[in-house]
């Protein structure tokens, strides 16, 4: 959708939504990320108050179904109410066609931003770390959100899907040497199964460039809900622990925050127990993100989606199988 048809839509919808007939709408903008369906924008209200927002509306043309069912994102951020879960909360959400044609939910945007690019220089180690300590302890809170509150998610889909979901894209891969050992992580995956880990809420990709921190190192939100759902909550834990593990990877990704090893301690600590193993949850993330690096680097290279990015990580898409193997004992 264009900006200039995008704020004429949102100004009737403001209008409503605020209960301001006066109300202006300025300062349409594209969002972050390479979807391009989220926009920020300001209300301008009668009394000359301005408030910002943070609008997702679902990708025009495809099936609103996974990542494009913006429902899905609204129950997991609705779960977090009253949990203690730092997030945006859902202000205006709705499937109905009236206002942009599509689903759509509104959110405040917050006076901050991600740890992605130069922002983690603004600080210091010590605050980097209080920082991940506040993420984990976040972690910990949606892990504990009730499962009456999830209904919308569904169930858990098993972890034979969780593994074998990924051929397709292994399939299609560029650098296919450099993931030769993905047949033997793929079976020691499915011959380990770990069926006692705990089932809750799951956030789906949950790293620093999905945590939004104000300019004094405060954790405000827990952002970028598309993957979440109901399955093995380590599955989270072993994530960001790998990307917070320099043995996973061949690249220089100059990291300063802290080790995996932490990270998994302050987790324990805000859970009050060690209720899993995250081995297993650490090998599906690295064999994960090997496969997903050889797909985005397949359609980098084939003009699909220009993003050279891909090019820099793929040394390590061998060093992740790599990984992956250590943490099955194979």
């Amino acid at each position: 959708m264009e900006l200039d048809e995008l704020q004429a839509r949102l100004v009737p919808f403001v209008r409503e939504k605020l209960g301001d007939p006066g109300a202006r709408v300025e300062n349409v903008q594209r969002g972050p990320g390479h979807a391009g369906f989220s926009y920020f924008f300001d209300a301008v209200l009668s009394s000359g108050e301005r408030r910002e927002y943070f609008l997702r509306l679902p990708p025009p043309g495809v099936k609103l179904e996974g990542t494009a069912d913006l429902m899905r994102q609204v129950t997991a951020v609705r779960a977090l109410e009253g949990t203690g879960v730092p997030h945006a909360p859902i202000l205006w959400a709705g499937t109905e066609p009236d206002w942009f044609g599509l689903p759509y939910f509104v959110q405040p945007r917050l006076p901050g931003d991600t740890l992605k690019d130069d922002y983690p220089e603004r600080f210091s180690d010590a605050q980097l770390r209080e920082m991940a300590r506040q993420a984990m302890t976040a972690l910990a809170g949606i892990h504990r959100v009730p499962r009456e509150r999830l209904g919308y998610l569904g169930e858990f889909w098993g972890y034979e899907f969780d593994v074998t979901r990924w051929d397709r894209f292994y399939e299609r891969a560029a650098e296919p040497e450099l993931l030769a050992l993905q047949p033997r992580v793929k079976e020691l995956l499915l011959r380990n199964i770990p069926h006692d880990a705990p089932i809750g809420l799951y956030h789906g990709d949950f790293q620093w460039s999905n945590l939004l921190y104000s300019p004094e190192g405060e954790l405000l939100a827990v952002i970028d809900w598309e993957l979440c759902g109901v399955g093995p909550t380590l599955n989270d834990l072993g994530w960001v622990c790998v990307f917070s593990d320099p043995a996973a990877w061949a690249h220089d990704r100059g990291s300063r925050m802290p080790h995996a090893d932490e990270l998994e301690a302050w987790y324990w600590e805000a859970m009050g127990g060690r209720p899993g193993d995250i081995r297993w949850f650490k090998a599906l993330a690295a064999y994960k993100f090997g496969i997903i690096t050889g797909f985005n680097l397949m359609l980098h290279r084939r003009g699909k989606r220009h993003d050279p990015h891909w090019e820099e990580i793929a040394p390590s898409m061998q060093s992740n199988m790599e990984y992956a193997l250590r943490m099955l004992g194979g």
